[in-house]
């Protein structure tokens, strides 16, 4: 897959994820996608449990992640740049302002696994 599809994808996941359309985001994962979840601990498996994820994360905290730059590495993964910002959902109060690295591996133009990799102190 060319460098400049690969990025397309990941935009696209990003949009999808800001705009909360959780269906559009998930399309753009394979069946049994490998995803962090960073904000409870651990990590879910597959479309299903993503979306399920995002819609209790939704529920507490608004976050808002914009990619700021794309590194392909030599082990074929992605890292994101991205620009994270974390409100609470009800009050609105922010919770994280911060850059963050966001890796992912594609198969087949489909998200098959995303790591978040520790800003450094």
């Amino acid at each position: 897959m060319a460098n400049a599809e690969a990025e397309n994808i990941l935009r696209a996941a990003y949009q999808a994820f800001n705009a909360r359309d959780v269906e559009a985001a998930v399309e753009l994962m394979h069946s049994e996608v490998d995803w962090p979840n960073a904000w409870e601990g651990d990590r879910v498996r597959g479309r299903a449990a993503v979306a399920e994820y995002w819609r209790r994360q939704f529920e507490s905290i608004s976050s808002k992640v914009e990619p700021e730059g794309f590194d392909h590495e030599a082990d074929g993964s992605i890292a994101v740049a991205v620009h994270q910002v974390v409100n609470d959902a009800k009050t609105g109060a922010l919770l994280a302002d911060e850059h963050v690295t966001h890796r992912y591996w594609l198969e087949d133009g489909l998200i098959v696994r995303m790591e978040v990799d520790e800003p450094p102190d």
